[in-house]
């Protein structure tokens, strides 16, 4: 029954009624999509699944105050606007009855098959991973994610749809989880979606985040574009219609499409080049869809004897595709007015899988999926999987993930003409461990278009590499500090762990015996059972993993020993307690003390300091670098010689704030800004209100803005990381700010 107009008003239906009603309409909508799309899918295993949803959930609601079966429908729905197969649909609906109803696998087993089960198993335990949680739990959620992703990629494609339709409908939540949820999907989801070629997926995701993180920003580049979408919009037509006409009168069968950058893809161009908005060449640009490899080459001519082309801003995808399997012609051409715009020449199955990537592939007939063209997807994946398995350290395998889906891309060849593609700014060395690891192992040096260049050279599109080896030799722990590649930077650290490794066992030994002589205990009867103990208490397995730490550093031989010796364990309380008396007493006015905030887990009387090309602050993530002869340095998790330093990681050791008076901390910060009077003085001003102290402060021109922009150094003194955060956001929403960077 269906009321309309007044009746509403004066015969509201019952809100049991009401939602019954507009769930089983939502469901009519998913299933008509879903018919049109899969006509020869079965229809009744549909229904079936959605009431089966529909009667598990019951009487639940989302946070706004809606059924809570109205998610599941929108996720189904937006697959079946996909066209993804039967499956991926039932799994849609059922996504969310096992965690949240009680609902056991094996009833869904049972009554929908086992593929259907697996998928949903797979998202419900995708469901359970809190990807923003310590270091550790963070990397083995994301461990999990991969395998199942490799298992059956539609588990993730699901997980995707599902994050979508949250972002859609994030409103309610907290602005804590709202800004959680948005770079948990910057920093995974959306990546992910790029990897599997899904560009419609990733666009939403990654725009969708951007305002659940930051609303202002957001709201400032919408503004922005929209203050030019009238003119933008006249441009494109005009440019449109001359396309069409040329296009026609060369007989190449094409659709022209216009469009205006993305929101969060114009941030980060803004972000990254300190631009305005107008020396964004790609905000406008058309999309030339065609029918043929033929004409996308044919149509690129139309275009360059038309327009002049910008140098170097051709780019040829078709022939050297992205690893995501995207193909597609890019020229960037000066318009008539002076205006640039960037068009995109491709077939109409490029532009299928540009825009579904791995979906695609669901699209298939009789069932049969193309599993050969999936396997391209996920065969990175695969990799990350089979490394994992040698990664003992958390912070690593993060790294190593981020590199992998975050990379822009280089094409070099073989001398042989072979296309090899690694990530932007690559090395000779990551090139050699491409072509095979004995290859990236042997590597002495290198030649560049046939001249001899450094193994730091950066590689560019269209180099033609040679490496040059020598049998025997070993990589170089020098080659962490510039490799790209996770390979690299995996088969590096494996030789060279195993060298320091053996290194740090004899150390070890030798220490412990002279330790051992010293206290005159004779080791070839120490006793066995406390043996045992002790190594179970330093959680090792084996005496030379003892040996190990020992000859890193990370332990002392003394308080090992003295367990042996009934004897010696008095005197060690008594000189423990005279350490402790010797003490000196902290005082808060005093800065020598500062690094008294800092302190190993567990451990009170270790040196500790912090590492000077990060200075990290109260707040921020640190993790702790064992030196030799100088205690542990302390630097920021996201410091850019972390990774370097941590090749070992038996040299890496958990630290953390200690609850202290200290006052404040240092922090340099560098700004970009509009070159204009009174910018200072609204500086001054934020930081007065956040009761900061500038330390040091100097301003000058910024010459590679053609003299109207500044840059603004400047060093504060914050309490903590909470502040600095406060002092940065208020900063950034000046009028005229470009870019903030904070050096150290």
């Amino acid at each position: 029954m269906e009321v309309k107009g007044n009746e509403a008003e004066k015969n509201p239906l019952p809100d049991a009624l009401r939602y019954d009603a507009l769930v089983e309409q939502r469901f009519v909508q998913l299933e008509k999509v879903f018919a049109a799309n899969r006509p020869k899918e079965d229809l009744t295993k549909l229904r079936i699944a959605f009431e089966f949803a529909r009667d598990r959930h019951g009487l639940q609601t989302r946070k706004s105050g809606e059924p809570y079966i109205l998610h599941p429908i929108a996720v189904a729905q937006i697959l079946a606007d996909m066209q993804m197969d039967l499956v991926t649909v039932e799994t849609a609906l059922l996504h969310d009855v096992v965690e949240d109803t009680g609902t056991g696998i094996d009833e869904i087993q049972k009554l929908f098959g086992n593929e259907v089960a697996a998928c949903v198993d797979g998202v419900t335990k995708l469901g359970k991973i809190h990807l923003y949680s310590r270091e550790e739990q963070q990397a083995e959620s994301v461990r999990k994610m991969l395998l199942a992703m490799v298992s059956d990629i539609r588990v993730i494609i699901v997980k995707l749809a599902d994050r979508l339709h949250n972002l859609h409908t994030i409103d309610s939540l907290s602005r804590e989880k709202q800004t959680r949820i948005g770079q948990e999907t910057l920093d995974i989801y959306a990546p992910i979606a790029h990897r599997l070629g899904m560009g419609k997926m990733r666009s939403e995701l990654e725009d969708l985040a951007f305002h659940a993180i930051d609303p202002e920003a957001h709201a400032d580049i919408v503004g922005q574009i929209e203050n030019k979408r009238k003119a933008s919009q006249e441009f494109l037509d005009g440019i449109r219609k001359i396309l069409e006409q040329k296009l026609a009168r060369e007989s190449i069968p094409a659709r022209v499409e216009g469009r205006l950058k993305r929101p969060y893809s114009v941030y980060l161009k803004l972000k990254k080049q300190k631009i305005p908005i107008e020396q964004v060449y790609d905000l406008l640009a058309l999309r030339i869809i065609t029918d043929s490899l033929k004409n996308c080459y044919a149509a690129l001519g139309v275009i360059h004897n038309e327009w002049p082309p910008i140098p170097g801003r051709i780019k040829d995808f078709i022939a050297m595709p992205r690893q995501n399997g995207y193909q597609s012609l890019h020229t960037s051409v000066m318009g008539n007015t002076g205006q640039a715009f960037e068009v995109q020449i491709r077939t109409e199955e490029m532009h299928r899988l540009a825009e579904e990537g791995v979906a695609a592939h669901w699209k298939y007939k009789e069932g049969q999926r193309h599993k050969s063209e999936e396997e391209q997807y996920i065969k990175w994946m695969r990799q990350l999987v089979e490394w994992q398995q040698e990664m003992r350290d958390p912070g690593e395998f993060m790294s190593t993930l981020k590199v992998d889906l975050y990379s822009d891309e280089v094409y070099v060849f073989t001398p042989k003409g072979k296309v090899v593609v690694l990530p932007r700014d690559s090395t000779p060395v990551d090139f050699a461990y491409a072509i095979h690891s004995d290859v990236g192992n042997a590597c002495v040096g290198a030649k560049v278009n046939n001249r001899i260049v450094p193994l730091r050279y950066a590689l560019r599109n269209g180099d033609v590499a040679e490496v040059l080896t020598q049998p025997g030799h070993m990589p170089s722990k020098d080659w962490l500090s510039f490799v790209k590649t996770s390979k690299a930077r995996n088969k590096i650290k494996q030789i060279i762990n195993a060298t320091e490794r053996s290194k740090a066992i004899e150390i070890g030994e030798k220490y412990f015996e002279k330790e051992a002589r010293r206290l005159s205990i004779p080791i070839s009867k120490l006793d066995e059972d406390i043996l045992k103990q002790v190594l179970e208490d330093y959680g090792v397995g084996k005496l030379e993993d003892l040996y190990a730490n020992l000859g890193y550093g990370k332990i002392e031989a003394r308080p090992i020993l003295i367990r042996f010796s009934p004897e010696h364990a008095a005197q060690e309380e008594a000189r423990v307690q005279e350490l402790a008396a010797q003490a000196p007493v902290y005082n808060p006015a005093d800065k020598e003390l500062k690094n008294l905030a800092l302190r190993v887990k567990g451990v009170n009387d270790v040196l500790l300091y912090r590492a000077s090309c990060c200075n990290p602050i109260p707040g921020e993530p640190i993790v702790g670098y064992i030196t030799r002869g100088k205690g542990v340095a302390v630097h920021s998790i996201n410091c850019t010689n972390v990774q370097n330093l941590l090749y070992e990681v038996e040299r890496k050791i958990d630290v953390e704030w200690a609850k202290t008076g200290v006052e404040s901390f240092d922090v340099q910060i560098s700004i970009m800004t509009d070159d204009r009077p009174g910018m200072l003085a609204q500086f001054t001003q934020v930081l007065f209100s956040e009761n900061s102290n500038i330390r040091t402060l100097e301003a000058r021109g910024d010459m590679e803005r053609d003299g109207d922009g500044a840059v603004v150094e400047m060093k504060i003194e914050v309490r903590d990381q909470r502040q600095l955060d406060k002092i940065l956001s208020a900063l950034r929403r000046i009028p005229g700010v470009r870019d903030i960077e904070r050096k150290a």
